[in-house]
C-alpha cells in the first residue's frame, strides 16, 4: 500500500519539491498572514508526511488515515516553525509529525494502555531500527534492553502491550480446502481429563454434605453469591454462612 500513487486523493508521483530558499522566502511571506504561502508550504511537505509514515506501515492502519494525521503535524510543524531557530524545516517537522501519529495510534487503540509504556515500547522499536542496520540482522531483546539500559522484562512488556489484538475468527492459513483460524488453535484447558476428573471429586465431596452446607457451597462459588445475600436466603446470619463455608471446605477436602 505504501507504493500506490494516490493517497487521501493526492497523487504522490506529482508532489513538488521545495528548496530550503524557496521555503526561507515563503515562511517569510506567511508572516504578513499569506494564507497562499501556507498553502504552498503544506503542499510542498507532503512528501516529508509520505516517508515519515512509512516508519509506521507495520500497525495494520490504513495509509490514508496516517496520511491525513501526518499532515496535521505538518501544519502545526509549518504553523509554529521559526526562521530564528536556525535548524532546517524538516529537523524541526519530522518530530512533530511522528508525535502527531504516536498520540492517534495511542488514542484509536482498542486496549488502553499508559504512555510510560507506550514510551518505552516505541524506543524499544527504534533501537531495534537502529541495530539493524548497524548489524545487518534482527537484533535480539537483551541487546534492545541494554542499549535502552532497562531490563529485559520491561522491554518485552512493553513490546507486547503495543501489539494489535486479533480476533478468533481471523484466518491463519487458507489453502484449497477450509481456512484454519485462530480459535482452531486455541487451548480448551476445561476439556482435559485432570478438569473432568476433578469435576467427578468436587460432585462427589459436595454429596458428602448436609443440605444445609451444600447449599451454602452451591449459592457462593456456583452461584456467586456474598455471604450477606447467602444469610439473607438461608435465613441466619452472616456469620454462621461463613462458619458453615468454612467447614463445608474443610470436609470437601478431605475427600478430593
Amino acid at each position: 500500500m505504501m507504493n500506490k500513487v494516490e493517497i487521501c486523493g493526492v497523487n504522490t508521483s506529482k508532489l513538488p519539491v521545495l528548496t530550503n530558499a524557496k521555503m526561507r522566502e515563503l515562511f517569510k511571506t506567511m508572516k504578513d498572514d499569506d494564507r497562499k504561502a501556507r498553502n504552498q508550504l503544506i503542499n510542498g511537505n507532503l512528501r516529508l508526511v509520505l516517508s515519515v509514515i512509512q516508519r509506521f506501515n507495520n500497525r495494520g492502519e490504513f495509509v490514508d488515515d496516517l496520511f491525513q494525521v501526518g499532515c496535521i503535524g505538518l501544519i502545526k510543524a509549518i504553523d509554529n516553525f521559526d526562521l530564528a531557530h536556525n535548524v532546517k524545516f524538516s529537523t524541526y517537522a519530522v518530530p512533530m509529525i511522528v508525535g502527531e501519529i504516536r498520540r492517534y495510534l495511542r488514542d484509536n487503540n482498542p486496549i488502553r494502555v499508559s504512555r510510560s509504556l507506550r514510551d518505552v515500547a516505541y524506543k524499544a522499536l527504534q533501537v531495534r531500527d537502529t541495530l539493524v542496520n548497524k548489524h545487518s540482522r534482527e537484533p535480539q531483546v537483551g541487546e534492545i534492553a541494554g542499549e535502552l539500559k532497562l531490563p529485559v522484562t520491561d522491554v518485552v512488556y512493553a513490546l507486547e502491550a503495543i501489539q494489535e489484538p486479533i480476533s478468533l475468527f481471523d484466518p491463519i492459513y487458507h489453502e484449497g480446502g477450509d481456512p484454519i483460524y485462530v480459535m482452531d488453535q486455541v487451548k480448551d484447558e476445561k476439556t482435559e481429563d485432570i478438569a473432568w476428573l476433578e469435576g467427578i471429586a468436587i460432585r462427589e465431596a459436595l454429596a458428602r454434605l448436609c443440605e444445609r452446607e451444600k447449599a451454602i457451597v452451591e449459592m457462593r462459588f456456583f452461584r456467586g453469591k456474598t455471604q450477606m445475600e447467602v444469610a439473607d436466603e438461608i435465613g441466619i446470619s452472616q456469620a454462621q454462612v461463613s462458619r458453615l463455608e468454612k467447614a463445608a471446605l474443610i470436609h470437601m477436602r478431605k475427600h478430593m
